[in-house]
């Protein structure tokens, strides 16, 4: 998103783009990542734009921060306020850091803590529904099933499915190379069955398709020969989840959410999860042993021989 040249009080185009340029060469984020800081920056700009609060960013304080926070309360959810004010510290930190600013407004303003809601998960039982609905006698059906498969057999995030490429199948060593968040090379353990049908589909579908040059690495394409977009995924999942009458809250995500669960289920070690799911931190993986606490406590009620008897 290109910063209104018109609009540009006190250099915040040029601050917002020298930011961009730090997360990217610094931070090593990925493009979705900076856009996402970006815009958080540009709801704020554009605030204080509209209610005539547009000061230097040199004394911008915290009550002008405070104003936008209020406005944005009552429309915006918890969660997504909590990253709007994440965004603006990491702006504001910068500043600060490369001696544009001297102080930071957001300096006391506090992220609220939010309760980890637990993931979607799916059965295996609902796995197996979603992939009755598909008609894999048809090229795009069978398709669908491979990338149903694909999502769930390694955990993938819907942005890696659409990147994955040729050239990252190692199938003799049953691995896929992935390129994560930060564009991060991770490896991730591929099980046979996911290799036979992915090899199916690149040998008996993919390459009889017309496929654009610059899709000519691409493993999963679309009707026109070119890579498919992050919206189809979703699109594909939603009407399957429509179809096998599945009520919950389906996305590709989804897949991700089961695999780790239904591995750790069944005894994986988290740091072995945290690795192939290439998330950085392993706070971020310990989500899935809540997940795993549930799972065991319905077991306890369901299973244990004295939960029948009445006190």
């Amino acid at each position: 998103m290109e910063f209104d040249q018109q609009k540009e009080p006190d250099h915040w185009g040029k601050y917002i783009r020298l930011y961009k340029n730090y997360l990217k060469l610094e931070r090593g984020l990925s493009e979705n990542s900076m856009i996402s800081y970006e815009l958080d920056v540009l709801k704020f700009y554009r605030y204080l734009h509209t209610h005539d609060l547009m000061v230097d960013l040199e004394i911008l304080s915290e009550e002008e921060v405070q104003h936008f926070l209020y406005a944005i309360s009552s429309v915006i959810a918890p969660a997504t306020q909590s990253r709007i004010i994440s965004g603006l510290k990491g702006f504001f930190n910068f500043l600060v850091l490369e001696r544009y600013i001297q102080q930071s407004p957001m300096d006391l303003i506090e992220i609220p803590k939010l309760g980890r809601s637990l993931p979607e998960v799916l059965s295996l039982e609902e796995i197996d529904l979603l992939v009755e609905q598909i008609d894999q006698a048809t090229d795009e059906g069978y398709r669908n099933r491979v990338i149903i498969e694909t999502l769930y057999g390694c955990g993938l995030r819907v942005t890696e499915l659409v990147t994955l490429r040729l050239s990252d199948l190692f199938f003799d060593e049953g691995f896929i190379r992935i390129i994560g968040k930060g564009s991060k090379h991770r490896l991730v353990p591929i099980a046979p069955d996911t290799i036979g049908y992915l090899s199916r589909y690149i040998d008996e579908i993919r390459t009889h398709q017309s496929i654009k040059k610059e899709a000519s690495d691409i493993v999963f394409l679309n009707r026109r020969g070119g890579q498919l977009s992050r919206a189809m995924i979703f699109t594909i999942i939603k009407r399957l989840a429509v179809k096998a009458s599945i009520d919950k809250n389906i996305s590709p995500h989804t897949f991700r959410h089961s695999f780790a669960t239904h591995l750790l289920e069944h005894g994986a070690d988290i740091r072995a999860i945290q690795l192939m799911l290439g998330h950085e931190s392993i706070t971020t993986t310990e989500i899935y042993t809540h997940v795993n606490r549930e799972h065991l406590r319905k077991v306890l009620v369901d299973c244990h021989p004295r939960n029948s008897k009445e006190f």
